[in-house]
């Protein structure tokens, strides 16, 4: 099985654009004595939380490092300078990778906070 999430990454020209990745799980005795999980690759990350109150944008800007962003609560409207625009609800997952370039604009559509958990990746 696999697990897909959106790609957020930056083009040879700078240029923005969404896409589609995945990781492959594989079941595992991750955390015994309970059964099997499945469990993709473990990678090393810096993380913490983030919140962004109703309304916060976040004009064009690149991603401060190469990391997962999951949507805890609220709604994201997150557009790529390509053009497209994408609706974040809670539970998406999102590699964001447009580290150099124009990056992304970020907008709290919600009428509640956007809290995040993020994991830089090295």
């Amino acid at each position: 099985m696999a697990l897909e999430y959106i790609r957020l990454f930056e083009d040879s020209e700078g240029e923005s654009h969404f896409g589609t990745s995945s990781s492959d799980l594989a079941a595992s005795e991750c955390a015994p004595p309970a059964p099997p999980l499945e469990v993709s690759e473990v990678v090393d990350a810096r993380h913490g939380f983030l919140r962004a109150a109703p309304g916060w944008f976040g004009d064009w800007h690149p991603s401060p490092a190469r990391q997962f962003i999951c949507l805890l609560s609220g709604t994201l409207e997150v557009s790529a300078s390509d053009g497209e625009t994408r609706r974040l609800t809670p539970g998406t997952v999102v590699l964001l990778e447009d580290t150099e370039g124009r990056g992304h604009a970020t907008r709290v559509v919600s009428e509640e906070p956007a809290i995040m958990v993020f994991a830089q990746l090295e």
